[in-house]
């Protein structure tokens, strides 16, 4: 039986792990912190699902995963991701492109004029043509966490070490690796899966990865992002919307912004809102110090005033993530020599997690391939 070490606890290295036991595979995560804490990516409860890409070969990646979703959800009875539709609009948002890949994939949709869109979304302020896709909603991003590894271990095949931090990642003089901890606790198994998100820049001379491979990889930028939850102007007695709120992204020339409801983070009582790719760049996880800026809280005070006439522009919580990027944005996802890398998600995997614990579980097991062009050798930049 093979013996997985998965790096990392967040979306992909949960969904990894989730999937390598549902084939019979023997897996142990390692954790820095906790699953889905509050320094990486995927902690919270507000994270977006939408099929809008204006690059056809995502828009089916999400088509596929929404499956994968829907039979997670179904073994855990449990929701996981909540349907809200989502809105694209703004005049760099190119709507025409999307509606042509939708019409090509078979993603439901409609398209609406500024004034017929304000009617139905009054919260809005439009000044373009919007885009609106009913499927689309808002992830649960910690509890689809917990719901994995949970799955995972309920195999008795996984198990989860919290408090466990990576320091080298070695071969055995056999076959397989040995991971050492920084305090000098050792795994060893014949695949290891890094799904280390933010501190991968950090880890990767100790990861174990050939040169040449290692050379290869694209550059990894490392984001701090800010966001911002703004409370509903018009709310039921629960304190929460009495309109319905979609998910939305909102391209123009001068930023692009994105937003969903707030969810079980902040009460329910109003949407979330921030500028994607908006934060500083840091080095990686380590240098993160988890501070909002008086410039970055005033530009989306400014832009709720501007253009979400249905939230008070106030933010009552504020909270930051990270990106980790790579230059075109692309995901990052091979095997090398026993070795898989999934990572980085560059700011929008979430939506994918299920179905990248699906491509880690067949590039460790040689069970199946993932597109070619987020392999190592493929990159185009």
């Amino acid at each position: 039986m093979t013996h997985h070490i998965v790096i990392g606890a967040g979306l992909a290295g949960a969904a990894a792990a989730y999937s390598l036991t549902a084939r019979g595979e023997d897996v142990t995560v390692v954790e820095r912190h906790t699953p889905a804490n509050q320094r990486g990516s995927s902690h919270g409860s507000a994270r977006i699902f939408r099929y809008a890409y204006p690059d056809r070969l995502y828009t089916e990646l999400v088509v596929r995963s929404r499956s994968l979703w829907d039979a997670l959800e179904a073994t855990a009875d449990t929701e996981l991701v909540t349907r809200t539709g989502a809105i694209d609009h703004g005049d760099a948002r190119h709507v025409a492109q999307l509606v042509e890949i939708f019409e090509a994939v078979g993603v439901e949709h409609e398209i609406l004029d500024a004034t017929r869109a304000a009617v139905r979304w009054p919260q809005f302020a439009f000044g373009t043509e919007v885009l609106w896709h009913p499927d689309a909603g808002v992830i649960d991003a910690q509890t689809t966490v917990e719901t994995m590894l949970d799955l995972a271990r309920a195999t008795g095949r996984a198990r989860v070490l919290i408090d466990w931090t990576v320091a080298e990642v070695a071969r055995r003089s056999a076959s397989g690796f040995r991971v050492i901890s920084a305090m000098g606790e050792t795994i060893e198994g014949d695949r290891v899966i890094v799904a280390a998100g933010g501190w991968l820049p950090d880890l990767l001379g100790d990861l174990g990865f050939p040169t040449g491979f290692r050379e290869a990889l694209p550059r990894f930028e490392v984001r701090q992002e800010q966001a911002f939850h703004m409370p509903y102007r018009d709310t039921g007695e629960d304190g929460r919307p009495a309109t319905a709120w979609p998910t939305f992204i909102h391209k123009s020339g001068e930023m692009f912004t994105y937003g969903l409801p707030g969810g079980r983070d902040a009460g329910f009582a109003g949407q979330k809102i921030a500028q994607f790719n908006g934060g500083r760049v840091i080095g990686s996880a380590l240098d993160q110090d988890g501070q909002i800026t008086e410039e970055m809280r005033a530009r989306m005070v400014d832009y709720a005033k501007r253009h979400l006439p249905g939230l008070v522009p106030e933010p009552y919580a504020e909270t930051t993530c990270l990106f980790t990027n790579t230059p075109d944005e692309d995901f990052v996802i091979d095997e090398v020599d026993g070795l898989v890398i999934v990572s980085a998600c560059s700011g929008h995997g979430a939506k994918f997690a299920p179905l990248l614990g699906e491509f880690a579980a067949d590039l460790a097991t040689g069970a199946g391939d993932i597109p070619e062009r987020f392999r190592v050798g493929a990159r185009r930049d």
